[in-house]
């Protein structure tokens, strides 16, 4: 029987646990280097799911995820048994990155990619002054808060969430808005965008009320101005085992499970 996985690589956290469970897998399975592989094999937490998808953004390369982190909310459960079996009945979830193009103060630009969300957040002890367009259209002249985020469906979970932001359905075509600690205007919850949306954040006053731009775990300091939009050049895969794909994951988080 033909399978749709037949390299596969194994790339582990630092963890005593992962590093561990590694070995268990690499002395019961063959293994390739991650350039040879058809399939990444993931273990760790999240934070090392967001590493490999980063790592080989642009290849098309398939992670599959098992669990040997904290939270894990990307990852599957982490068995040693019938790895080919579950890699073959796993189901494929695609996102998209964002592109943020972010301006120093020097007006120097910086290109990043964000899985989860690009953020804008305050330097010092004062808050950020920050104009929002979308589209090329004004629509808050002031924003004072720490900060602002974008964050696609698949983040929407995270730094979003915490934030009071939306929980986004995995397939629905939006990015979600959502200011950090707002001041004024005070009833500003925030806006779910259509994804195809150009979002531009000028920062007012930055030489006195510096700000960062994060797209990820990549921050560029002292920005005036940054531009976010969905990069559908790149195409990300994540494997999950059946009735546990992200989209399921993500609904379940709405409900409080």
């Amino acid at each position: 029987m033909t399978r749709r996985f037949n390299r596969v690589a194994f790339i582990a956290s630092s963890t005593p646990e992962a590093q561990n469970a590694v070995k268990a897998l690499q002395g019961a399975y063959p293994s390739v280097s991650p350039e040879e592989a058809d399939v990444i094999v993931a273990l760790g937490g999240d934070g090392l799911m967001l590493q490999c998808l980063h790592q080989f953004m642009g290849t098309s390369k398939p992670i599959y995820g098992m669990n040997k982190g904290s939270i894990g909310f990307l990852m599957n459960e982490f068995h040693e048994d019938d790895l080919f079996e579950r890699l073959e009945e796993a189901q494929r979830s695609v996102v998209h990155p964002l592109l943020m193009v972010a301006w120093d103060a020097d007006g120097k630009p910086h290109t990043a990619r964000a899985i989860n969300e690009v953020s804008m957040l305050r330097q010092t002890y004062q808050a950020a002054k920050l104009k929002v367009s979308v589209d090329s259209h004004v629509r808050l002249t002031e924003l004072i808060a720490d900060g602002i985020l974008i964050a696609t469906p698949a983040g929407s979970t995270a730094y979003n969430f915490s934030v009071n932001g939306p929980i986004l359905p995995l397939n629905t075509p939006l990015l979600a808005l959502t200011p950090i600690s707002a001041f004024r205007p005070r009833r500003w919850r925030g806006a779910l965008l259509p994804d195809y949306a150009r979002i531009e954040i000028e920062v007012l006053e930055h030489e006195n009320r510096p700000v960062s731009a994060v797209a990820d775990h990549t921050e560029i300091r002292n920005v005036s101005r940054v531009q976010v939009s969905m990069d559908r050049s790149i195409d990300l895969v994540l494997l999950h085992d059946p009735g546990h794909g992200l989209d399921e994951r993500i609904l379940r988080e709405q409900f409080g499970y």
